[in-house]
This record gives structure tokens, C-alpha cells and sequence, in this order.
């Protein structure tokens, strides 16, 4: 099996992904979260710094690419391919309301013939290795199957399909029929995204969906970092591995960000998912959270480490 380590905006940046893969690793794949394309063709500095590859040296990493005009993909993979990066992500899968508004990531599925001409003009080009990360539509499971018959048309590198609708956002259960059966027509190679929070998660998608390949796993492994290792028959990370992974982040992110605030708000978004690990930890992370100074975050997150122990089988759940 292999493992991704899904990309997840405001979380799951270089910084995090270096000290993740130094403490843990186990992700054969890591994907950016996504740049925005423009007429221009060019990056923003933030967007540019996270994918830059002395940023990224011991990890694989796959940048995300989000848009809605083949145009501007094509122009902006050329100059992410520039870098020497191998393989480029296209996001047809962001739920939000305000990107599918203006019909891009899930919104891009809507429309099944722009869908098609879109992708015709980005393969067109001839750019290696564009993989494809999907929902599998906006209001009716039914909505795949016209969809998949447009991905087969295409020589996508790998198609990830995270198998909720745009509507359910992160609720409800994902619809294991509607995958199992694009896995089964896929002429392309596909990876599985949704809602692998522990062993037992993942036992069971296998035990329904022999036929998968590659996992992507998101919120899971940011709540357990050790997810990879306990899918594979390791164990859960001792307090010590985890203290020092998050001293790593709190010492990096001081760094790169500006002023204590800042840095603040970026623990937070990590803890938000982290503390499922821990034994009794929601009146710790309410101390997290209200902790606007460096001292009291320091002090929460001591007592937290010194007060509770890893539970046998945290994780996350929706």
C-alpha cells in the first residue's frame, strides 16, 4: 500500500511536512496545498516559498495546482515543472463556497462539458504526470458516472477520489459504492481519500475495496502522526517522540513567522486536530486556545504532556 500525506491549507506547509517527515514519516507522497493560478503565470512569494525545492529536500512532494482556465494551468505547470518537480496536482475537489462559486474545485464538476474541455486542453499540452484529486460531485452520488466517463478520456497520472459530494463538505459517510465502482471502470491508477482516522478505518476500506492501491490520509494523520506506523503495525507515538516533534514546530514556525501571534495561530491549527491523542484534553486545548502569549501557550501545552498519556487508539474523529 502506498501512503500521501493529503494537502490541508493552513496546516499542512513545509514546515510542518519537514518536521512531520523528520519524526515520522511513512508518507510516500506529500501534496502542497494549492496554488492559485493567474494570467500572469506566476506564484505568489508564499505560494512559491512552500513548494520551493530547497525547501522540500528529503521529502517527495507533488504541488496542487487550483483552477478554472486551462490557459493559466498550463503556463503555471510549466513553471512548476521548472523546479523539477516530477509529477502536478489538479484540485477538482475543494468544497468550499467560495472556490466552487467561482467554479473552481468542485465547482469545476458542475459543468460536465466545460469539465471535458478543460482537461482536453490541459492534456493536450503534453505536461507529464498531471494526477487528478476529485469529489465525486455537487448534489447526487449519480453525478459520478457521466464524470469518470470524462476522466477515462484522459491519461491522468493518478486519480484521487475522495468519494463525498461537494454538499456534505467533511459530513456524513463517504460513499464507498460510488468508489468502489469508478475503481472498477478507472482506466487510470486511483488512490482512496476519506475519513482513515485509525487501523480500524483502514481495515475496513480494505476489507470492501480490495482492489485500492494508495490511500491518501488528511485530518487522520495530523491528529495521530503515527497513523502510518499503526496502519502498519506499529505503535502509538511515545509522549517524548511527540513533545519533541511539536517543539520542533513551535521552534521552526518561530522562525518564518512573524511575531509571537502568528505563530500562536499556526499551533492552534494544528493542535485542533493533535489533541484528539491525548487523554482528557479538551480543557487543555480550551487553555490552547484562549492562550494569547507565548508563556501561557508554553504552559498548557507542558501541563497537558506532564498530565495525560497517549490514548491506545486516538484519533480524529468528523
Amino acid at each position: 500500500m502506498k501512503f500521501y500525506f493529503a494537502p490541508m491549507e493552513g496546516v499542512t506547509k513545509y514546515v510542518y511536512r519537514n518536521a512531520f517527515h523528520e519524526f515520522f514519516g511513512g508518507a510516500d507522497k506529500y501534496y502542497a496545498p494549492f496554488v492559485v493560478t493567474t494570467q500572469k503565470g506566476t506564484l505568489k512569494n508564499r505560494e512559491l516559498q512552500d513548494i520551493l525545492p530547497e525547501n522540500n529536500k528529503e521529502i517527495t512532494l507533488v504541488p496542487q495546482i487550483l483552477s478554472n482556465n486551462a490557459t493559466d494551468v498550463i503556463a503555471t505547470a510549466k513553471l512548476i515543472k521548472e523546479l523539477g518537480y516530477d509529477e502536478i496536482n489538479l484540485n477538482l475537489g475543494c468544497p468550499s463556497g467560495t472556490v466552487v462559486a467561482k467554479r473552481k474545485g468542485s465547482g469545476l464538476l458542475k459543468d460536465t462539458d466545460y469539465l471535458d474541455q478543460f482537461l482536453e486542453e490541459v492534456y493536450a499540452a503534453g505536461i507529464e504526470h498531471i494526477s487528478v484529486k476529485t469529489r465525486i460531485g455537487l448534489e447526487d452520488p449519480e453525478e459520478f458516472a457521466p464524470i469518470m466517463e470524462i476522466y477515462n478520456k484522459y491519461p491522468i497520472h493518478e486519480l484521487t477520489i475522495h468519494p463525498r459530494l461537494q454538499k456534505d463538505f467533511y459530513k456524513n459517510t463517504p460513499n464507498l459504492e460510488v468508489f468502489q465502482a469508478a475503481a472498477s471502470e478507472s482506466k487510470n491508477p486511483i488512490c482512496y481519500n476519506g475519513d482513515i482516522f485509525s487501523k480500524q478505518d483502514y481495515e475496513r476500506l480494505v476489507a470492501q475495496c480490495g482492489e485500492v492501491e494508495a490511500i491518501m490520509l488528511g485530518r487522520g494523520l495530523i491528529a495521530n502522526p503515527a497513523l502510518i506506523s499503526v496502519i502498519s503495525g506499529g505503535s502509538m507515538p511515545e509522549k517524548e517522540v511527540l513533545k519533541a516533534f511539536h517543539d520542533r514546530l513551535l521552534a521552526d514556525y518561530s522562525e518564518v513567522m512573524s511575531g509571537d501571534r502568528n505563530t500562536l495561530f499556526k499551533m492552534k491549527e494544528v493542535w485542533f486536530y493533535l489533541h484528539h491523542i491525548f487523554t482528557n484534553s479538551d480543557k487543555y486545548m480550551k487553555q490552547i486556545r484562549k492562550a494569547q502569549r507565548m508563556p501561557e501557550y508554553k504552559a498548557a501545552v507542558s501541563s497537558l504532556f506532564r498530565e495525560q498519556e497517549i490514548v491506545e487508539d486516538g484519533h480524529f474523529s468528523s
